[in-house]
């Protein structure tokens, strides 16, 4: 499996899924697994967005734990994701949904290694637009960013931690907007 930092500092986030987007692999797949394992109660997988799906990691292991009702929402590794998972995949950047939202309705949206990834100039309008489209965003990072819960009107509701086999974090949130309109 090759590094991502070097690549991502090579040619940018958005370069570098363009570039790699139909070899992607999330070198941090247990914390993934682990973190959704331990904190499924906490969700409603009635109708579960996968937002910054990748190669579909969160699809699977929920999948594997027979949630069935999952669409992803990648515009670089659509095609991925839906050969790993046979789930659909919208091809909505950042971008497309701070500019017209979601085209449905979810009662949760996980995104895995994506929202840190985010300019911070466009953090809130992308919460939030994702917060009207479900009432809870469980957020998976590699760092403590992005920090929603200091953002006005997101409320942080629980957070989980794991740790890599290196000593690193992994850390899974869960937060809600203070006015959701379902």
């Amino acid at each position: 499996m090759k590094k991502i930092r070097p690549l991502y500092d090579q040619h940018g986030a958005e370069g570098y899924y363009r570039a790699f987007a139909d070899t992607y692999e999330n070198p941090h797949f247990p914390e993934i697994k682990a973190l959704l394992e331990r904190n499924l109660h906490r969700f409603d997988c009635s109708a579960v967005l996968d937002f910054g799906a990748g190669g579909g990691e969160v699809t699977q292991v929920l999948q594997g734990m027979g949630v069935q009702d999952i669409t992803g929402c990648d515009p670089f590794t659509f095609a991925l994701f839906e050969k790993n998972t046979a789930c659909p995949c919208l091809r909505l950047s950042f971008m497309d949904v701070i500019k017209n939202g979601l085209p449905a309705r979810y009662s949760t949206i996980i995104s895995s290694f994506a929202l840190h990834l985010c300019p911070v100039k466009d953090l809130f309008s992308l919460s939030w637009q994702l917060l009207q489209a479900a009432p809870l965003l469980v957020v998976i990072t590699p760092h403590k960013r992005p920090e929603l819960e200091k953002l006005d009107g997101i409320e942080l509701i629980w957070e989980d931690v794991v740790s890599t086999e290196r000593g690193k974090k992994v850390r899974m949130k869960g937060f809600t907007g203070m006015s959701y309109e379902g």
